[in-house]
């Protein structure tokens, strides 16, 4: 069957594509469920802001360490056994996180999440690039914005899943455990709460493993992106400014991102929004996220190019996070989760941006922005560390006007053709 090369994939045709979109899906879930994760955590372990917000910080640093070796590893395995191997890793650190949630070791439980984390570092440095390069440029961020459907489609989900299912009575669990009589029976009303996180988690680890079986007999392409014409040496050229201030406004988006969808919860109880409702928020945001995203496969690139969307992404995110900061209560819960719909397409158009010309680096250059991820790590404990002493509503203003800021600036710089003029010298 023969594809126009102007449509969305090319002469690739739509099968890759959808093996895309479903490893999306399983991304968004194991991703998106951090934001009820940090309330389960607190209640179930008994603890603070701080040591609950390892949570997402564990998880992200995951990113920072092991892009690079994934990097490596995705080079030697290629495009099939890069994802079936990292699907496998991912079902064992789901494996490892219900176990030792179930068990109540909170270090434990950590450990699972980096080695879900590992898995997925894996995984975005193969099929980040893969959906970049599949099919023409100027509608790459059109691809990564369907991804980010199916992504942020299973991440409302999960919230309500686990919220539902796990987290049904975590408010009546959190009043009977902060008024037991003794240490022994807090942890007994405990313990018997967290034994329903094991099922749901064990689930989730063998639809992975029995996915990465799957991979192994789908054939995939074999892609990398094309060398920047008039660079002999392109081994001395991978970062290039446009990929240098790429992985700085990564690093920002990413900790915007984890802002609104993982910390609106904690954003919302500062407010003193009860435990049942903000539960619930992450899934605002993602449900704000997933507009976004149905936005941008509409009007790019038949009414705005991918790089105007974005500027006016960072414009809007800046007026809804003002927004945020001079309203109370709910109206400022809701701007926060009405962020999901600007941010959304920023990551589609960030990312084909920065991997412009990377060529046969494009493993590389992709592991150094998936290390930028850990943003989502830097960001949210920065902000829980220092709420206490200027207000939790200002503290996050802080944090995100100017990561918009920044990103808006990228976007004016490298947004039209990704590069500054080639330097020769």
């Amino acid at each position: 069957m023969m594809h126009s090369p102007d449509s969305l994939t090319g002469r690739y045709g739509l099968a890759p594509l959808g093996l895309a979109a479903c490893i999306f899906f399983m991304i968004g879930f194991v991703t998106w469920i951090n934001g009820p994760l940090i309330t389960f955590v607190r209640v179930a372990f008994s603890l603070g802001d701080v040591s609950a917000f390892l949570v997402p910080m564990v998880f992200y640093l995951s990113y920072f360490f092991f892009s690079l070796p994934a990097s490596v590893l995705a080079r030697k395995l290629g495009l099939r056994k890069g994802l079936s191997g990292s699907l496998a890793l991912c079902a064992v650190g789901v494996a490892l996180f219900g176990q030792f949630v179930t068990m109540r070791s909170y270090g434990g439980a950590l450990t699972g999440l980096l080695v879900l984390g590992a898995g997925l570092s894996l995984m975005q440095v193969v099929i980040n690039p893969l959906v970049s390069l599949l099919g023409p440029q100027n509608r790459a961020a059109q691809r990564i914005a369907i991804m980010g459907v199916c992504n942020k489609f299973a991440g409302i989900l999960a919230p309500i899943v686990l919220a539902t299912v796990v987290m049904g009575d975590i408010g009546s669990v959190a009043e009977k455990a902060e008024q037991a009589p003794d240490a022994a029976t807090r942890d007994t009303i405990l313990a018997h709460f967290v034994q329903a996180i094991y099922a749901p988690y064990l689930g989730m680890a063998v639809v992975l493993l029995i996915a990465a079986c799957a991979i192994i007999f789908f054939p995939l392409p074999e892609l990398e992106a094309p060398s920047l014409p008039g660079l002999p040496d392109q081994k001395n050229r991978v970062f290039r400014p446009h990929l240098v201030f790429g992985i700085i406004a990564i690093f920002l988006y990413v900790g915007v991102e984890v802002m609104a969808g993982d910390a609106i919860g904690t954003y919302g109880q500062g407010f003193g929004l009860p435990l049942s409702q903000t539960k619930f928020f992450t899934s605002l945001t993602l449900a704000g996220m997933l507009a976004g995203y149905m936005t941008g496969i509409v009007v790019i690139p038949r009414l705005i190019s991918q790089e105007r969307f974005l500027e006016f992404a960072c414009i809007g995110g800046f007026c809804l996070t003002v927004a945020a900061f001079l309203t109370h209560g709910y109206p400022s819960v809701m701007c926060v989760a009405l962020l999901g719909a600007t941010n959304a397409m920023m990551m589609p158009t960030l990312f084909p941006i920065a991997i412009r010309g990377a060529g046969a680096w494009t493993p590389l250059a992709s592991a150094f922005l998936v290390m930028a991820y850990s943003g989502g790590a830097v960001v949210p404990q920065i902000y829980v560390a220092l709420k206490p002493f200027v207000g939790f509503q200002a503290m996050f203003a802080l944090l995100v006007l100017p990561s918009y800021v920044a990103i808006l600036f990228y976007a004016r710089r490298f947004g039209k053709t990704g590069l500054l003029p080639l330097d020769h010298s």
